[in-house]
């Protein structure tokens, strides 16, 4: 048997969730029978799953079982630029390529690399994701308090998340908001995808969310061949946070995004990663963050410049075409 003090990192977690974390490995049902049975206790009193723990409670755990699980790939320890850190919060430049976290088929991502990189954390948790192809700036909470508070900013809308994308052709000036909604399914690949449902009479529109982006064109760049529409640069500001909100919502209108291996274009993107300009990446970065910082109160906005290999693909774009 253990008993365990809750600590500022486990405060205001519900009973079930900080056992799933505390008996690594340990099945769900597992955790929910022994809470049923009164074998944990908290304060020395019975509870259940949705108990919410505070600073200093006890909790006693029971022994339990699990079956050995084969061993799994060692997690390198692994820092990223940080943006901004203080004890509540921090914000890195994930770079492109990498995943959020581990799951379907990737065996480790920010979050594990970081949490062992820095073993001393008591708690570090996603704040929200960013799509694996996707660079930029990435949250992680360092207390529980922070967490909830930032997350709650998101779901009501009160950030703002801005993404730079460059996409093929000339987007319209006059076409400054995206207000479609999307609908997430799972293909016949076993593959995750989003679709837009811009019409009413969709017989899944009932299912679709509503959806909406604001886009400013911030350069526009000529076709580099005969028939090519150009590039335009794009700034997106999302005022939802759906699953490849960005992506499709830009595909939708046409003009996909520049290296996307999803949605976009396969042969431009195939012709651009084996040119002259060798870009063979997504482009798009969440360059802006704007949040109110979870204890001051203070708004804080971050930014992240664009990456080298996108740089160098503007750069090569503004020269004159042979």
């Amino acid at each position: 048997m253990r008993l365990l003090t809750v600590d500022d990192g486990s405060a205001g977690q519900r009973l079930d969730n900080f056992l799933i974390r505390e008996l690594k490995g340990a099945p769900k049902t597992l955790v929910y029978r022994i809470i049923r049975s009164g074998e944990v206790r908290i304060n020395k009193g019975r509870c259940a799953a949705d108990s919410r723990l505070a600073v200093g409670d006890v909790v006693r755990v029971p022994p339990v079982r699990l079956a050995e699980k084969p061993a799994e790939p060692a997690i390198p320890a692994r820092e990223f630029p940080v943006v901004f850190e203080d004890e509540h919060l921090i914000v890195v430049d994930k770079p492109a390529g990498v995943a959020v976290h581990g799951g379907s088929g990737v065996s480790f991502g920010v979050i594990e690399q970081l949490r062992r990189a820095r073993p001393q954390a008591k708690f570090l948790e996603l704040v929200h994701r960013l799509d694996k192809e996707t660079s930029g700036l990435l949250m992680i909470a360092k207390k529980r308090s922070a967490l909830t508070h930032l997350q709650d900013q998101l779901r009501d809308r009160e950030t703002g998340k801005t993404y730079a994308a460059l996409v093929s052709g000339a987007w319209a000036r006059s076409k400054k908001v995206v207000d479609v909604p999307l609908l997430k399914f799972v293909g016949s690949d076993g593959e995750r995808w989003v679709r837009a449902v811009p019409n009413p009479g969709d017989p899944q529109a009932d299912q679709a969310k509503r959806s909406i982006s604001l886009v400013k064109v911030m350069e526009a760049f000529a076709g580099r061949v005969p028939d090519d529409a150009g590039y335009s640069l794009l700034d997106v500001t999302i005022k939802t946070g759906r699953t490849h909100q960005i992506r499709v919502h830009l595909a939708h209108e046409g003009h996909p995004i520049v290296g996307d291996p999803k949605y976009g274009d396969f042969e431009a993107n195939r012709a651009l990663a084996r040119g002259a300009l060798r870009f063979d990446r997504m482009f798009l970065h969440a360059r802006q963050l704007r949040v109110i910082h979870p204890a001051t109160g203070e708004t804080l906005t971050l930014n992240a410049p664009l990456p080298p290999e996108c740089e160098t693909l503007l750069a090569a774009l503004r020269r004159p075409a042979p």
